[in-house]
């Protein structure tokens, strides 16, 4: 029974689950917490107590309590007591309710204080506090500031060391730099204390190690500039330090340890990137100039070769000169050469000659070319050389100065500044007097060339260009056996002095002591191999000593030289017609008008070639290009004119007779074509052309008398009268001047007796004078000029000038 009751009072405590499953979704929405309720605060008598008066203002919090509100039941709609938790009716900040703790908040709104319920001004910024107080200094000997200073000692002796390196004193320059090598040591262990070893300054400790081993180098320690290079090319943590190497290599090179060098130099070439050209091809430089001193010249090829193949410059080509002389390869050395010479000089002389056809541009630099500030830049050199240790160049500057001048045919402004060097010492006086006499010698002023001659030779006696150039002038008097002594005086002072040389050669020829001309020639040849004037000189001599077959030898070598002359081609083609070989005289005649077609006399020859030939069409070619070198010249349309009738081309030759007659209309020749053409031809005009050949013929008649009259009148002999036509031709043909040559080939044309060709032997004018081809005897011009000690042998200005 006792069981049965306490089963049932436990039944009774049990409360059981709902019979369905599913909750209400709708459920809550009417439940609120009653401290929100509103609508009874009306009768709430502790809330309008705390309304009218302080009695419910929240005291301050503490963080002893969670809460320092009083509650108090108060009345609610539902009739029942709930606590407030405050006097608003909102819990309390740092309350917990419902297991939740409400977040703190600011007790008053910004800018509210209880100052201001006593009258003070509104200040929500607090501005009236005044300003901050200042920062609180940094400790001098805190360790941050001992690094950053120590830091900055450490450059400042860097600094110092470069200094006293670029002015000369190298002990100074190591001191300096060993001190920074300790301080920066400081600086690395006093940094390691304070951060990590990520911070330590890696560019610092770069530049001081390379500073040091730098001056080690220049203070020929190499053990110790190796050791500390060795030091910066193990640490893995600088990056590109491999290109040191190339000091290694340098310094190796000097203890000439070659094979350790090269070894450097390559390693080195390995860490360069291909895009850095400039530093490979040093690299290699570097390489070859070892192998040089090595003795292995076949590598050192290959390092030039391939530099000028990428990049040529002209220690390079210069070098590879030398090494395939150092191994005989005389063809490859002049290939060596000729690239070295097609190496632009990288100098800017030519800075104000505008490359472009720019209008604008070409003005501009025309403006620019003679200002204040080109001036300016002109003088400035020779300046700063003056207050310079090299103050014995400032006048060799002056004289490169007024050579420059004549190359850019500023005869004018030359000649003012070899006048004013003309007043220096002896050594400057004779230079500067030489090039004078060589400037009025080629103005062909031979008075002021022989005066300044004078002055350069008395400046210095020993001067063989002075020598030769006033053998020069001696020799344009025409005084050869005195210019032969001047000639020979300048080659005992300069056995080298191939203008002297030269002229002696030709005041040898001048004076028909060929067999000694031509020992003058050949002994030049053996010095200047491949001079083209040398060979023309050798092969003109042989052919004033008829010896054709040496003189036909000579000119082809010219022509291996310089195969578009056309003076030297139509040279040969005249020592081969006088051999009989029309074939080979016709080739060199043809080349020779190819690249000169104005040269009257292979114009001559080739169209009497073609006449001999029959080819009348190819002759009119010829002849009609000569009628347009001397339009005022009849003969060359009446050989037009005759080539058409032979050719049988009656009409086109009376058309040319007439436009002949046309331009000129006394010429008897003409005329008598005319009458005989149109008579055959059944023409009207012929009785006209036949009266106006009457009348002429009359006047002809007539004048000649009168000539005639007049020298038997003064008892006077004369010799023929220049101009006159033979009575059996009547030909009209003008004088002749000085230096015609007689044509073979024209005189002797067949068929002279025909009806409708001249009957006379008189010869074709021949008068023009290539001004392309080389002239024998005019002397060469010497004058001095100087040039860098290093880089090039002394010049002579006018190696390459012969007299017109």
């Amino acid at each position: 029974m006792k069981f049965t009751n306490t089963k049932v009072q436990m039944m009774q405590n049990v409360h059981l689950a709902p019979e369905t499953d599913e909750d209400d979704l709708y459920s809550g929405y009417n439940d609120y917490n009653p401290i929100y309720d509103i609508e009874e605060l009306e009768n709430d008598a502790a809330f309008q107590q705390a309304v009218r008066t302080s009695h419910g203002r929240r005291p301050p919090i503490t963080a002893k309590i969670s809460s320092t509100a009083v509650t108090r039941p108060i009345a609610t709609g539902y009739g029942s007591k709930t606590s407030l938790a405050s006097s608003i009716g909102r819990p309390m900040t740092g309350a917990i309710q419902d297991g939740v703790t409400r977040p703190m908040t600011a007790v008053r709104a910004a800018g509210f204080t209880k100052a201001a319920l006593r009258g003070s001004a509104f200040d929500p910024l607090s501005q009236s506090r005044g300003p901050a107080s200042p920062l609180e200094a940094k400790k001098k000997d805190s360790p941050e500031e001992k690094i950053k200073q120590l830091e900055k000692e450490v450059n400042e002796l860097v600094e110092e060391s470069c200094i006293a390196n670029s002015c000369g004193d190298l002990k100074l320059a190591l001191e300096k730099a060993k001190d920074a090598g300790r301080k920066e040591r400081v600086l690395v262990r006093q940094r390691e204390q304070v951060t990590t070893p990520e911070n330590i300054n890696l560019d610092l400790t770069y530049s001081v190690l390379f500073n040091l081993a730098s001056q080690y180098s220049v203070n020929e320690m190499y053990a110790e500039a190796l050791n500390t290079y060795q030091v910066i090319v193990k640490n893995k943590m600088f990056s590109n330090a491999g290109i040191l190497k190339m000091n290694m290599g340098n310094i190796y090179l000097k203890q000439r340890n070659y094979s350790k060098a090269i070894k450097f130099y390559r390693m080195a070439l390995d860490q360069v990137p291909s895009v850095n050209k400039q530093m490979r091809i040093k690299i290699m430089q570097n390489i070859g100039v070892t192998f040089i001193q090595a003795g292995q010249y076949s590598d050192a090829i290959n390092s030039y070769e391939h530099i000028m193949s990428m990049a040529p410059n002209l220690k390079a080509g210069y070098n590879l000169t030398i090494c395939y002389f150092a191994i005989g390869d005389r063809e490859k050395m002049k290939k060596a050469f000729q690239k070295l010479i097609t190496v632009p000089l990288e100098i800017d002389e030519d800075k104000y000659i505008s490359p472009s056809d720019d209008p604008h541009t070409n003005l501009v630099t025309e403006a620019i070319k003679n200002d204040h500030l080109r001036q300016m830049e002109r003088e400035r050199c020779v300046e700063v050389v003056k207050a310079s240790q090299y103050v014995e160049l400032a006048n060799d500057l002056e004289i490169n100065k007024a050579v420059t001048y004549l190359r850019q045919k500023d005869y004018n402004q030359a000649v003012e500044i070899l006048k004013v060097l003309e007043k220096k010492d002896n050594r400057v006086k004779s230079a500067a007097a030489t090039n004078l006499s060589a400037l009025y010698y080629m103005g062909k002023d031979f008075a002021q060339a022989s005066s300044y001659a004078d002055i350069a030779v008395n400046s210095d006696r020993y001067n063989p260009a002075a020598l030769t150039n006033k053998g020069n002038t001696v020799f344009a008097n025409g005084d050869y056996e005195k210019a032969a002594e001047f000639y020979k005086e300048a080659l005992r002072n300069d056995s080298s002095c191939t203008e002297a040389l030269y002229n002696i050669g030709l005041t040898y020829e001048k004076l028909n002591r060929l067999d000694e001309a031509l020992d003058c020639f050949l002994k030049l040849h053996a010095i200047l191999r491949n001079s083209a004037e040398v060979l023309y000189q050798i092969a003109n001599i042989y052919e004033l000593m008829e010896n054709p077959s040496q003189a036909i030898e000579w000119l082809m070598q010219v022509v291996s030289v310089i195969p578009t002359d056309p003076q030297v081609l139509s040279k040969l083609g005249e020592l081969y017609d006088r051999e009989g070989d029309k074939s080979q005289a016709f080739q060199y005649y043809y080349e020779s008008y190819r690249y000169f077609p104005c040269n009257i006399e292979v114009i001559e020859w080739l169209g009497a070639y073609y006449i001999d030939t029959q080819f009348w069409e190819k002759a009119i070619q010829y002849f009609e290009r000569a009628s347009l070198i001397q339009p005022t010249q009849v003969k060359w349309q009446l050989m037009v004119a005759s080539c058409f009738r032979r050719s049988g081309n009656y009409q086109k030759a009376l058309d040319t007779y007439k436009d002949t007659h046309r331009k000129f209309p006394e010429n008897v020749e003409c005329l008598r074509f005319l009458v005989r053409l149109c008579t055959d031809l059944g023409l009207k005009d012929a009785q006209e052309y036949a009266r106006k050949l009457k009348r002429l013929e009359k006047m002809k008649e007539i004048r000649e008398q009168r000539i005639k009259s007049g020298r038997d009148g003064s008892g006077g002999s004369r010799g023929k009268r220049e101009g006159s036509a033979s009575g059996d031709s009547g030909q009209n043909y003008s004088a002749s001047s000085k230096g015609e040559r007689l044509s073979a080939r024209l005189r002797a044309l067949p068929g002279t007796n025909e009806p409708y060709e001249s009957s006379s032997n008189k010869e074709i004018d021949a008068s023009y004078v290539d001004p392309l081809g080389p002239q024998i005897e005019r002397p060469k011009t010497a004058a001095k000029k100087r040039i860098d000690e290093d880089d090039f042998a002394d010049e002579e200005l006018g190696d390459d000038l012969l007299p017109e």
